[in-house]
C-alpha cells in the first residue's frame, strides 16, 4: 500500500467510495472536487496496486488545522490503513506550521475515536444532533 497526493482524475473514484460506505453526509463529487481547487486544502489517497482503498484530507489555515474526513473502504478497516492516513496529515500539519489539529467524529465510531486517540487527540466538546441522521459528534483535538 502506498500513499500519495490527490489528483483531479482521483475524484470520480472519491465520490464512489464516499456512496458506497456512508449512508448519511455524504460529500458529493462537487465537494470533492472544490476540495481539489482549494488551496489550503490537502488531500491523499491510499492506494493498493491500482485500487484506491481509502482517502483523507486537511486544510491547514494560519497555525490551526482541520481533518476534513478520512475514508477506508470497508475490506480494508482494522488493517492500518486509517492509521497511515492520519500520521501523514499529522505530518502535513507540523510542515505547514500548525499548532493544533481538530476533527470530528460520530459519537457512535469508537474505532476511530480509538484511532484518534491513539495519535494523541483529546475530547474537546460535542456538538449535539450534528449530523443530518440527529447523532452528535465530537469534537477532538490533538496539540501539535
Amino acid at each position: 500500500m502506498t500513499i500519495r497526493e490527490w489528483k483531479f482524475e482521483d475524484i470520480l473514484t472519491l465520490s464512489q467510495l464516499e456512496e458506497q460506505c456512508f449512508s448519511n453526509d455524504r460529500w458529493s463529487y462537487r465537494t470533492f472536487a472544490n476540495c481539489y481547487e482549494n488551496p489550503a486544502f490537502y488531500g491523499i489517497v491510499a492506494v493498493d496496486g491500482d485500487e484506491i482503498i481509502g482517502y483523507a484530507g486537511i486544510t491547514v489555515a494560519s497555525d490551526s488545522a482541520d481533518i476534513e474526513n478520512i475514508l477506508v473502504a470497508e475490506r480494508y478497516r482494522r488493517s492500518g490503513v486509517g492509521s497511515k492516513l492520519v500520521k501523514e496529515l499529522i505530518k502535513h500539519a507540523r510542515k505547514k506550521g500548525a499548532s493544533q489539529i481538530f476533527l470530528e467524529v460520530r459519537v457512535s465510531n469508537v474505532p476511530a475515536m480509538c484511532m484518534y486517540l491513539k495519535y494523541g487527540f483529546v475530547g474537546s466538546y460535542a456538538r449535539t444532533r450534528y449530523y443530518s441522521d440527529g447523532e452528535d459528534c465530537l469534537v477532538m483535538k490533538l496539540t501539535l
